[in-house]
């Protein structure tokens, strides 16, 4: 019978692993690596039969680290946050470490209520994706020695490294792929880009860059949805006889345009819709939507990778990618054919 999880002690599964209790240890800790792979498949039935788990608060009260990662998301209902949450735990566990997720809800006082909770759980790195700007809090944080990245978002006059979408890149590639498909006036839809950075870098960057290709461009920032449906069938209109697009600047924004289109009557193509955020529907609605997938493996790989190479005390040994290049996905809504003279 199983010994239950208060009772199995680390000399109990090393006796029944047929080792020592500093080879169980090693396996535990940071030193897995050392152990033969046989021996790290004896240790692991072992304490699997006994029902062990080692008590890491108790470890990182003691210095010996307690394998804890810390992870803060603004909201966990966003498919960026859904994506990037799973690639930074199976990135944590392949080198031994657990996550403990804090979902903000984009609230700033919760956050702060978060931080503490996470610093309390004697976590080893922190991945911060803000919903405000808890400056004092982080900077109390890296001064105890906690390192920490901060995920799509920056805050300001916080010295920390943003990992995540090369922003400027994206818009680029979008305008670039717009106007090669003949829309010479795009309309940029965007959630408030108060407290995101990279709502605001998007934002800025479509302006500038609209006004350098010669596009017609217009913005329109989201609060209640309904309020904006004149501009959408204004839009829509003025795309019959000269061709418009509607550029959406994050995955909940395609969602709210689609739902948008198909209520007003809007046929997508003829007015073209494309999404920042690769979602799984969005090859399901006729005619397909046009999207820039974001690298959330590469960006959350390379945001545990950060993490572990301040703790190791290697930072520079392994160069990041801070910033990472989007991928063009094409499909019907982006690649109607329209009357030459109207390009």
């Amino acid at each position: 019978m199983p010994v239950t999880l208060s009772r199995a002690t680390l000399i109990e599964v090393a006796k029944l692993a047929g080792t020592s209790k500093t080879s169980v240890s090693r396996f535990f800790g940071p030193e897995r690596e050392r152990l033969t792979p046989k021996l790290q498949t004896r240790i692991a039935e072992a304490a699997d039969t006994l029902g062990y788990q080692p008590n890491l608060m108790a470890r990182g009260l003691k210095g010996g680290g307690s394998r804890l990662l810390g992870m803060l998301v603004a909201d966990i209902r966003n498919p960026f946050s859904v994506a990037v949450v799973h690639g930074v735990e199976q990135a944590a566990r392949a080198h031994g470490y657990s996550l403990i997720v804090c979902n903000t809800d984009n609230d700033p006082e919760q956050e702060q209520q978060h931080l503490r909770l996470l610093t309390a759980y004697q976590v080893e790195g922190l991945i911060i994706n803000a919903a405000g700007q808890p400056e004092a809090q982080l900077q109390a944080i890296m001064r105890s020695g906690v390192p920490l990245v901060l995920l799509d978002r920056d805050i300001r006059q916080l010295d920390a490294n943003v990992i995540g979408l090369d922003n400027a890149l994206a818009i680029d590639m979008a305008l670039e792929h717009l106007v090669q498909q003949g829309y010479r006036s795009i309309l940029y839809v965007s959630e408030s880009p108060a407290y995101a950075s990279a709502r605001q870098e998007r934002l800025q960057r479509f302006t500038q860059q609209a006004a350098t290709l010669g596009v017609k461009g217009q913005t329109l920032i989201l609060s209640n949805l309904a309020a904006h449906a004149p501009t959408l069938k204004a839009f829509a209109k003025h795309s019959v006889s000269g061709p418009g697009a509607v550029l959406c600047a994050n995955g909940n924004v395609t969602l709210a345009m689609t739902r948008r289109f198909q209520k007003l009557g809007i046929a997508i193509g003829p007015t073209g819709l494309m999404g920042i955020d690769e979602l799984e529907w969005c090859e399901l609605i006729t005619p397909g939507i046009t999207t820039l997938a974001q690298p959330t493996d590469d960006i959350s790989h390379a945001a545990v990778s950060y993490l572990l190479n301040q703790l190791n005390g290697s930072a520079q040994a392994s160069p990041l990618s801070y910033r990472h290049a989007p991928r063009l996905q094409v499909r019907g809504s982006t690649t109607f054919k329209h009357d030459p003279k109207h390009v």
